[in-house]
Parts: structure tokens; sequence; C-alpha cells
């Protein structure tokens, strides 16, 4: 159980439930293959049967650390930070924003929206999930529309979220990993189609980095 103090101190966002911190190449998505700090908070209800990182849900098993030392952390090795997850809208992210922006980097977000957009952001990534979806919010400020494709039905449901987005979000079909075989020629045809769509791939996997 979290002390008082503790558990005040993550409802403010003066500590969040950091999973883990790591330096590496952006591997999906529209800044594919650019380097970024990437930081993973705990904590997720959205339940993604596929989820790669479903040890984040728990945000019990990632003890609450101290915004200011992920700051520093992050300002040691790059220029662009990536907050992932989890789903780090769970919390709010308005002071982890304003201090790494406070400290000259750029600021992107990986993020389902499922929960209303806290922080200033320079990259809003929305990913959405049929099973919680984005609130109004992430629809209006998000820069990227990225779908993951598992089955032919999801193209149906990333069809639905574009008309949801704003007119000047880019659009992109993901396959999701374990189906990627089965469905990277689908998303190829469906692209081929219907070119306000790009296909993202999972980079980092292929090319085995973290």
């Amino acid at each position: 159980m979290l002390s008082k103090q503790t558990q005040q101190a993550v409802e403010k966002g003066e500590m969040l439930p950091l999973m883990e911190e790591f330096y590496t190449i952006q591997g999906e998505g529209f800044h594919t293959g650019t380097a970024a700090y990437f930081i993973r908070i705990g904590g997720c209800d959205v339940g993604c049967h596929w989820c790669d990182v479903k040890e984040s849900w728990n945000a019990e098993l990632h003890p609450p650390t101290v915004t200011d030392i992920i700051v520093a952390n992050a300002k040691k090795y790059a220029d662009t930070v990536v907050v992932t997850g989890g789903e780090p809208l769970t919390w709010d992210m308005t002071l982890l924003t304003q201090k790494l922006k406070d400290g000259n980097l750029k600021v992107h977000i990986e993020t389902s929206g499922a929960y209303p957009v806290s922080g200033t952001w320079d990259w809003f990534c929305l990913s959405p999930k049929k099973n919680k979806l984005p609130v109004a919010g992430a629809y209006a400020i998000a820069n990227e529309l990225k779908v993951i494709i598992y089955n032919k039905h999801d193209f149906i449901f990333a069809e639905e979220q574009a008309g949801k987005v704003n007119p000047n979000a880019i659009l992109f079909l993901q396959p999701e990993w374990s189906k990627k075989e089965e469905m990277t020629p689908l998303i190829v045809d469906y692209v081929m189609k219907n070119p306000k769509w790009r296909v993202s791939l999972q980079t980092h996997k292929y090319l085995n980095i973290p």
C-alpha cells in the first residue's frame, strides 16, 4: 500500500509509476527510424489481448518515481522523449510534460486516448482500441492515427476511427505482430486502394532493437 503522501504525489503527477526508461530507435509510425528516449508508465485497464507489454498493466508493480528524476534521466540522452505505457493518460501528465519542455525536449505520446488528455504534446500518436474508445479530445489533437490490424474487421474499425480524427491526422495501419504474415499483404493491398492510409511496421522487432 502506498502512503497517503505518496498517493497524493501520484495524483498530482509529482510521482509516476515508472515501469522502464530507455534510449532507442522509434520503431513504428510517423517517426520510425529516429532516436528517442522512451518513458514507459505503468498502469492500463484497456486490456488488449495482443498487448506485448502486459507486465505494464498493474501499476502497483511499478514503484512511484519522482517526476524530476525521470526528467533528469531523459535530459542525459535525447532531444525527443516518447511517453508510452501501459496507458500514460491514466495519470496526470501536466507536470511531466511541463518539466520535459522546460528542458527543451520534444515530447511525444503513444496512447489509446481512452482517458482525458493531460499534458502538452509536440506529437500525439493515437492508437485507439475497440474495447475502450478514445475521448473526443484525443481525436481532436491527434497528429497520427495508428490502428493495429489483427483481423479483417479491423479495417472497418480503422475507417470508423479515421472519420473521427481531425483532418490533419496522418493515418497508419499496422499489422499486429503475431499476425504479420497474414495481415501485412492485406494492409499493403488496402493502402494501395485507399492511399489516404500509410503502412506502419514494427521495424524495431525486425531489427532486434529493444
